[in-house]
């Protein structure tokens, strides 16, 4: 009988280990989502020309005053480092659409110091 006991204890902690770890959530989508070390977001850089657009953006954005993604300083010459936009309408590196919801990037316009918070 004790046998029987002990293997039956076994298994049901076997099953409840294995049905915990099928419970632990796989990662978010949402951490893809968030900005890299080499300032990339989805593939697309987030320094160089930068063109808004209203239909088919590569990236949508949110301006916001706290907790950014990115700090943003727009700049006329030399957009090459994280952070540095150069508006443009023609040849954009990246295509941007301003948006109030489900941002894919939130960011801060700054005088100086750009790029990650």
């Amino acid at each position: 009988m004790g046998y029987v006991n002990l293997h039956a204890r076994v298994v049901t902690s076997a099953l409840a280990f294995a049905v915990g770890v099928c419970l632990i959530p796989a990662p978010s989508s949402a951490l893809a989502d968030k900005v890299t070390a080499d300032c990339t977001l989805n593939g697309f850089k987030l320094y160089g020309k930068i063109k808004v657009v209203e239909n088919f953006p590569d990236l949508k954005v949110r301006v916001v005053e706290h907790f950014p993604d990115l700090k943003v300083q727009t700049v006329s010459n030399f957009p090459d480092k994280c952070g540095k936009w150069k508006m443009v309408e023609n040849f954009p590196d990246v295509k941007i659409q301003f948006v109030q919801n489900f941002p894919d990037l939130k960011i801060k316009f700054v005088e100086n110091f750009p790029g990650l918070p």
